[in-house]
């Protein structure tokens, strides 16, 4: 048997960043559509972290791709991290939220479609079509929970 195939081959893991954009203990959910993939369920602003990018890079560049505000690094703070398999993929992702409360621009939706809906909701009353990994990362960060894990 050759060295080769004798290594074994290291797993990779997905990573995502993703916005909690709060105003008066509400926070701003976007809901898919058109996608693919849980179209008609409330997110988040977010997107996966291309290669050379960092995770704040992802954070910046999305927010702006997404709703079309700007939001400076020391208005964003990392508030929970979530290490998740994917089950409908068969991958793992390593998911990085952040909450901002004060950003630049006028909030708009940028991507209609993608998204037929950007709502302010109540923090501790979330609509139930919410994706259940955002519903848990939104009250672990309220809970002040920095690392989860969901999907295992």
């Amino acid at each position: 048997m050759k060295d080769e195939e004798m290594v074994k081959k290291r797993h990779s893991i997905i990573c995502a960043s993703y916005l909690f954009l709060l105003k008066d203990e509400k926070i701003l959910l976007s809901r898919r559509f058109n996608t693919g993939y849980e179209d008609g369920n409330y997110s988040v602003p977010a997107g996966h972290v291309d290669e050379g990018e960092t995770v704040f890079d992802a954070l910046l560049r999305e927010t702006k791709e997404e709703i079309g505000i700007d939001i400076k690094k020391t208005n964003a703070e990392l508030t929970h991290v979530m290490h998740r398999s994917n089950t409908d993929s068969n991958d793992e992702r390593l998911d990085f939220f952040f909450v901002c409360k004060k950003w630049n621009g006028e909030i708009k939706n940028a991507e209609p479609h993608k998204c037929d809906d950007l709502s302010w909701f109540d923090v501790n009353s979330l609509p139930d079509n919410v994706l259940p990994y955002i519903k848990k990362s939104i009250e672990s960060s309220s809970s002040k929970n920095i690392f989860s894990e969901f999907g295992w």
